[in-house]
């Protein structure tokens, strides 16, 4: 089998794999349960900046400099997008009751996380389809190892980010299918990786600066404020928990897979 059959096998088969596998996990939950576990998606998008994405990006970037110029630009500019969505959503609202007067409880637009996750993992799974172009165009079983690595340590992302989704009142369907068309960027980053991989490799350390600072504007920004709405004992308690293993779910998943 070609090298580039291989690549297009391993990241759409990897994308549908990790999606699927997060969908099942948080279809088989109570819905009551889905904000409480936002802790979980907090700790999930934190452990997978600081512990996967990071430091690769670290490894690959030409300049730090301009890797951490990136990382500010990207929080910069989720902040500029966050405003705008609300501008648009405030300006909406305001048109739709003086027009057409929807019912009070009447479904608006899905909150500013949504949209920016969604961006975020869209970049993701494309640099992780050109780090599994790269590994297979230097040997098929590395290739293997590393589509295997990115599919397990995928799933607790996009649990977490699958609970995002649901927590700002998408549909079950939506949001599976929403992830599944993000998941499609990661067969077109390696199909794009395979033939200008040279090119690629210079821009795959600010891709991940990118990512980083997408998953990090939505953690600290968009879910810890609401986590901080409930401030009794049991709830800290079990926020903390299940925010250390949001964090923990990412070094436990790689550890398994014995790609570190």
């Amino acid at each position: 089998m070609s090298t580039l059959i291989w690549i297009v096998c391993t990241t759409a088969l990897g994308g549908i794999l990790s999606v699927m596998g997060a969908a099942l996990i948080a279809n088989n939950l109570n819905p009551a349960r889905v904000p409480m576990l936002i802790s979980y998606a907090v700790g999930a998008l934190l452990g997978a900046v600081f512990l996967e994405i990071l430091p690769h990006a670290f490894e690959m970037a030409v300049s730090k400099e301009t890797l951490f110029a990136t990382i500010l630009g990207g929080i910069l500019f989720f902040f500029m997008l966050e405003k705008f969505v609300l501008w648009r959503h405030h300006h909406e609202s305001e048109w739709e009751h003086e027009h057409t007067h929807p019912h009070p409880h009447q479904e608006h637009a899905q909150p500013r996380s949504a949209m920016m996750i969604t961006v975020g993992d869209t970049i993701h799974n494309f640099v992780d389809g050109v780090l599994v172009a790269a590994s297979f165009l230097a040997d098929t079983n590395v290739g293997i190892a590393v589509a295997m690595a990115i599919i397990a340590h995928e799933i607790p992302q996009e649990l977490g980010d699958f609970l995002i989704l649901l927590h700002s009142g998408m549909s079950r369907s939506r949001a599976l299918l929403l992830n599944l068309a993000s998941s499609a960027a990661m067969v077109i980053g390696g199909i794009l990786g395979y033939f200008t991989l040279g090119c690629m490799q210079n821009l795959v350390g600010p891709l991940l600066g990118f990512v980083s600072a997408s998953m990090l504007y939505v953690a600290v920004a968009d879910l810890i404020p609401g986590l901080h709405r409930r401030f009794d004992l049991r709830a800290t308690l079990q926020q903390i928990v299940l925010i250390l293993l949001g964090v923990l779910s990412v070094p436990s998943v790689r550890a398994l897979t014995g790609h570190g």
